[in-house]
């Protein structure tokens, strides 16, 4: 008969210890952990509010309003808010509430558009030169800097100037103006993160470059990256609202919250019709305080070093 070894109990908690690592009930805690933090900030949750409210208002603007964004009724021009037009209409009649409903959705898109291709630009020359280094490296951080070098509204007017208006136009100087810091952010976790020990056991085992950096790397500095996505998104928005403002964003027939606010320029209607520009304004700041808060929250709930 074969030896029967026998367990002590440090191997029974060890095994139970593997069981649980192997079914994900660790990673699952992790989550959970995180999510009840981000719950448990109070202003991240009322970002949370106003932000899915108004990007709810956005989708179904169609059921929240019977008018076009682009309708016009000459018989209505300028009415305060009323019944029938709650918000009020502009110099030409149209709906204030369809068109800050309808305008979401294109500022929206731009702003989280304009962040995510920056993100992808950003990242993913963050984490591979990152991590290579040499040549590449020094060649992407110098091209970063001279983007950062410049205040980021300087090369966007400048950009627009000479490509034009348009809104894929934005869109693309948009990312080709933000990828540099989310490069200098990506590039600093890979710096730190390449250097640890399991990164140097898969380098041991012969495992490629390419899925070291972003299928074992990359994943575990994310969630900066997420948080950097947010708040630029806000940022977007805001830079497209004043290019707008100063009509050289989006052209002026597509309904955003920038065009919509463009009118403010008009010294009369900045006095007179307050329900023209002052609603806009209103929803453009909750809505960028509210992706500022959910970004905040986000950040000290995947942070290890703000774990209580």
């Amino acid at each position: 008969m074969g030896n029967i070894v026998r367990k002590t109990r440090l191997d029974r908690q060890f095994d139970k210890i593997r069981q649980k690592e192997e079914a994900g009930s660790f990673s699952k805690k992790r989550v959970n952990r995180s999510l009840r933090k981000l719950l448990s900030n109070r202003l991240a949750v009322f970002g949370l509010a106003v932000f899915s409210l108004i990007f709810l208002g956005t989708i179904f603007a169609p059921l929240l309003s019977p008018y076009g964004p682009l309708a016009i009724d000459l018989t209505s021009i300028l009415q305060a808010p009323s019944k029938a037009h709650i918000l009020g209409t502009d110099k030409v009649g149209r709906d204030v509430l369809t068109r800050i409903l309808y305008g979401g959705r294109i500022s929206i898109l731009v702003g989280f558009g304009s962040a995510l291709g920056a993100a992808l630009i950003g990242v993913s020359l963050g984490c591979y030169a990152g991590y290579r280094g040499g040549f590449l490296d020094a060649l992407c951080l110098r091209a970063s800097e001279v983007f950062m070098s410049f205040p980021q509204i300087i090369l966007v007017l400048l950009l627009v100037t000479i490509v034009g208006q348009s809104l894929m136009n934005l869109i693309i100087i948009f990312m080709i103006t933000g990828w540099g810091s989310m490069y200098r952010m990506a590039r600093a976790r890979i710096l730190s993160l390449r250097e640890e020990e399991y990164v140097q056991a898969m380098r041991a085992f012969g495992l490629s470059n390419v899925k070291i950096c972003f299928k074992h790397i990359l994943p575990n500095a994310l969630g900066p990256v997420v948080v950097n996505i947010t708040l630029s998104t806000a940022m977007f928005i805001l830079e497209e609202a004043g290019l707008s403002f100063l009509g050289l964003g989006v052209p002026m027939q597509i309904a955003t919250w920038g065009n919509i606010i463009n009118v403010a320029q008009d010294i009369t209607i900045l006095r007179e019709n307050w329900w023209i520009w002052l609603p806009v304004g209103l929803v453009i700041s909750l809505f960028v305080l509210s992706i500022n808060f959910i970004g905040d929250g986000f950040r000290d709930s995947t942070d290890p070093s703000q774990q209580g």
